[in-house]
């Protein structure tokens, strides 16, 4: 007898599919090896030619020479020349590895052309740097995962922004330690995420932080790049490592000063915790938002080169960490993101001290968060196809959106990029120093006799004119600062015989008692060029010389 049960035909109800979610189209991965992808070589190249001939156009004449140019110079000739570390008493203001640096940029056209070690002339070394820094960043915006074309407009804007043309020309150790800090980003970005990339990248940080300091404040930015790029298997190794390579390199600056006696304060020479000291208690230059402050001051003179790259990329930085939750850009730029926002904080201390070359620290990541923000926009405004039930006007209303941003952005930034840019190409802003440095080497009579107080930006044109390094031609500083000077100086200024009162120099003597004095005792002899930018020759004069000398100008527009 059949059981019930087994005359029961069982029914099988087939399972419903499951409706599938279509996954947002994100950014096209970047190529596993960038120089095996002819687009993105050739995006680059050419981004670079014209990011070349913009910067190193009339680089010579434009901006205006610094003091702080002509010390690095000055200081990477005393390497080249082997006398020391400095052409005066090395103080441990900044670690040596940056001059270094550029004494082996400069050191073959030194060697076949010893006149050409000025300042102007050796700007075109600083082109190599820009170079290489533009193409680092390249690198990085596609290691970051941002398309081709963001990539490129991150290149465009560091290259070509006129804040990043005037500062990338001039002879700063900051351009050095921004080259040095791309690299430790592209290789902590990795993509073959090699533990000896992550070991390069520790060594490379390491390297900018000893050419210049002050990018000791961006190394956890780089380390959370490193986490996030790094293969969670060896991670631990990863940054282990590159903490290590960083750490011991780093610690290489105190131990040379332990090494020499110098590492503590002491009778009779210098150290490095007094040069520690002097750095961190120098006086601020007040709140940057508080008119009147030296900061401020500071904050509208990028302002006046350039709004889009700072005022743009402050804004990319915060859009995207305002869509950090939704937004694979966002997330991808994690790193650069935390440096912009370090580094923006660093410049908000209301007593710090904020010098004008600060921002070249913060160029790149502007750069690329702002194309960062800008591929997120047309990200949204740009995805492929329609949306699921998206009606076909609200589709070309996208488009329609993301073409008016793009004219928009491009109608206000064009303009004002080409006007800072011609300026650059054309504007001779060093005329009256080559005017007085001609004059120094002409109408003295005996220059190896002759002791003359000038700013460092000329300091080695005359040294190539015949007058003695270090104590013929003195840096003004030095005058009142350096003891191995001030001795060679009993009378004080009256042991000069003429002073340069460069812009520079009449803007220190202030708070500089010899060369304060040298300036009032002395009459001028040749002015070059006119108002506060004028380069005055003045010669000393003591007792009834001072009745006999005539004030002769010549050369340059009054």
């Amino acid at each position: 007898m059949t059981s019930t049960l087994d005359a029961v035909t069982t029914t099988t109800v087939p399972a419903q599919p499951r409706p599938v979610r279509m996954a947002r189209p994100g950014p096209p991965p970047p190529p596993r090896r960038l120089r095996s992808s002819r687009p993105d070589l050739l995006l680059c190249a050419a981004l670079l030619l014209v990011i070349m001939v913009v910067q190193g156009w009339n680089i010579a004449d434009y901006p205006a020479l610094s003091d702080d140019e002509g010390t690095y110079l000055a200081q990477a000739w005393a390497v080249q020349e082997g006398r020391g570390l400095a052409h005066y008493t090395y103080w441990y203001d900044h670690p040596p590895l940056g001059w270094i640096q550029l004494a082996v940029l400069t050191w073959i056209p030194a060697l076949l052309s010893p006149e050409s070690m000025t300042v102007g002339s050796m700007r075109v070394a600083m082109l190599l740097i820009s170079a290489a820094s533009a193409v680092l960043l390249y690198v990085l915006a596609r290691r970051l995962a941002l398309p081709r074309w963001a990539a490129g407009l991150a290149m465009a804007i560091f290259g070509l922004s006129p804040l990043s043309v005037v500062l990338q020309r001039e002879i700063f150790l900051d351009n050095l330690a921004v080259m040095w800090t791309l690299l430790a980003f592209c290789l902590a970005a990795s993509p073959s995420r090699h533990l000896w990339h992550h070991f390069g990248a520790g060594i490379a940080a390491a390297t900018a932080v000893l050419t210049k300091e002050t990018m000791l404040v961006i190394l956890p930015a780089l380390l959370l790049t490193m986490w996030r790029h790094s293969h969670r298997d060896t991670r631990k190794f990863a940054v282990t490592g590159a903490i290590t390579a960083c750490a011991l390199i780093g610690f290489s600056y105190p131990l040379f000063a332990l090494l020499k006696g110098e590492l503590l304060p002491g009778a009779g020479h210098v150290s490095l915790w007094d040069g520690i000291t002097y750095q961190m208690t120098r006086p601020g230059s007040g709140f940057i938002l508080d008119q009147g402050t030296g900061s401020w001051g500071v904050l509208q003179s990028w302002l006046y080169y350039d709004r889009v790259l700072l005022l743009g990329g402050l804004a990319g930085a915060v859009l995207l960490l305002l869509t950090w939750r939704w937004s694979v850009t966002a997330r991808a730029l994690a790193g650069p993101c935390l440096t912009v926002t370090i580094l923006a904080v660093v410049a908000l201390r209301p007593s710090g001290y904020l010098p004008a070359m600060y921002i070249i620290q913060a160029l790149p990541f502007l750069a690329l968060v702002l194309a960062g923000g800008t591929a997120s926009v047309a990200h949204a405004c740009l995805r492929r196809g329609r949306r699921p039930g998206e009606k076909r006007a609200v589709t070309g209303g996208r488009y329609a959106l993301a073409t008016v941003l793009a004219i928009s952005a491009g109608a206000y930034v064009v303009p004002r990029w080409y006007d800072g840019a011609h300026i650059a190409m054309t504007t001779d802003a060093n005329a009256p120093y080559q005017a007085a440095t001609r004059w120094m080497a002409t109408e003295v009579p005996d220059p190896e006799d002759t002791r003359v107080l000038v700013d460092d930006a000329m300091w080695l044109d005359l040294v190539h004119a015949g007058y003695e390094p270090g104590l013929g031609v003195i840096w003004f500083y030095k005058a009142d600062l350096d003891p191995a000077v001030t001795k060679t100086m009993p009378d004080g200024w009256r042991d000069l015989d003429y002073v340069v009162a460069s812009p520079t120099v009449r803007r220190d003597a202030v708070d500089l008692p010899n060369v304060k004095a040298a300036i009032e005792h002395s009459t001028p002899v040749a002015v070059f060029g006119e108002g506060e930018d004028r380069v005055e020759i003045r010669r000393i004069t003591t007792g009834a010389d001072a009745d006999a000398d005539a004030v002769a100008v010549t050369g340059g527009a009054r």
